[in-house]
């Protein structure tokens, strides 16, 4: 006891009141880190290995393939770290990277790396900015230094899924606001005598300016219409990448027709309408919104100025007088 208590009187004369604290700290972050590459190399049980290699010879799992290769093959030892292990959690995830426009093989190995990396060295300059805070404030509290040390650390783990979320919502309203002029030059495509994957392709190529994502993804339905896959299991794996309530129903209307054989270019022109009105109407909507939003920043910036003008003069008076009485 008496050493542990020289101890902790050494730390508090060298860092203060929180270097006891501070210590335990750094010493935990170093453990962690130490016990990283052991997790890393870790060896798989040879029992299991077997197991493994003789289920992968027996089933063709898309998700193996779908980790095997790409531009960051380093990466495939630490798969068991850095993927999840549930396949349902796994396909959630490569879905969500799907509609955010990431479909690399590895798509999903580099996000949880992304997010891995970032919370380490966010982690690395907190404790620096914390330790630093620390021998400039002596009266700094400890909570306040834990929010210092692991607030970066909590943004940079989450500032991955933010971007990525960020960029399926964009990608999306790309393809909403493409989607009724694509239709359109599909309907003129089909009018004209060319099949539907013909159609799609030629309208891939058309608006792949204006609008890459719808493009790409008109583009990758046209090549598995190519490779023969089935035509629903393709307009349904569409509407799913996408999630846009848009083409989800075109899909279906495309389904429905190829199903009932009924005429496409009828089905196509129905529907075509309907998304030029539905377009007018989000655009009338978004003008409605605006006188609401224009007064409310009028209120703002300008009752204030208002007030200031009109009973500024009032109340300097009044204070003035008051100053004058008190003077007397």
């Amino acid at each position: 006891m008496e050493i542990l208590d020289q101890i902790n009187s050494t730390l508090i004369e060298q860092f203060g009141p929180m270097g006891p604290l501070l210590v335990v700290g750094a010493l935990g972050v170093l453990l962690v880190l130490l016990t990283l590459p052991v997790f890393l190399k870790k060896q798989k049980d040879p029992l299991a290995k077997l197991r493994g290699e003789e289920k992968q010879r027996r089933s063709s799992d898309t998700k193996q393939s779908l980790r095997m290769g790409g531009k960051f093959s380093a990466l495939n030892k630490y798969s068991n770290f850095l993927e999840p292990e549930d396949e349902q959690e796994y396909s959630a995830t490569r879905l969500k990277l799907m509609q955010a426009g990431y479909r690399g093989k590895d798509a999903v190995r580099m996000y949880h790396f992304v997010s891995f990396a970032l919370a380490i060295c966010l982690l690395i300059i907190g404790g620096l900015l914390a330790l630093v805070r620390m021998a400039t404030d002596d009266n700094m509290s400890s909570t306040t230094l834990m929010l210092i040390a692991f607030l970066p650390a909590l943004a940079g783990y989450f500032l991955p899924r933010y971007w990525v979320e960020r960029r399926r919502q964009a990608r999306q309203e790309e393809i909403i606001n493409g989607f009724p002029d694509a239709l359109d030059m599909m309907l003129v495509c089909v009018e004209a005598g060319q099949s539907l994957d013909q159609s799609i392709l030629r309208v891939s190529g058309e608006i792949e300016a204006g609008y890459p994502a719808l493009a790409q993804e008109f583009d990758i339905v046209a090549n598995e219409m190519k490779a023969g896959k089935e035509k629903s299991a393709v307009l349904r794996d569409m509407g799913e990448r996408t999630d846009v309530q848009d083409v989800a129903s075109f899909t279906t209307v495309l389904i429905q027709a190829s199903s009932f054989g009924t005429s496409i270019s009828d089905s196509l022109r129905v529907y075509a309408a309907e998304m030029r009105d539905k377009r007018v109407m989000r655009a009338e909507e978004k003008a409605n919104k605006l006188p609401t939003k224009m007064t409310l920043m009028t209120m703002i910036f300008t009752v204030p100025p208002l007030l200031l003008i009109l009973v500024g003069p009032s109340v300097y008076s009044v204070v003035s007088e008051l100053a004058e009485m008190a003077g007397q």
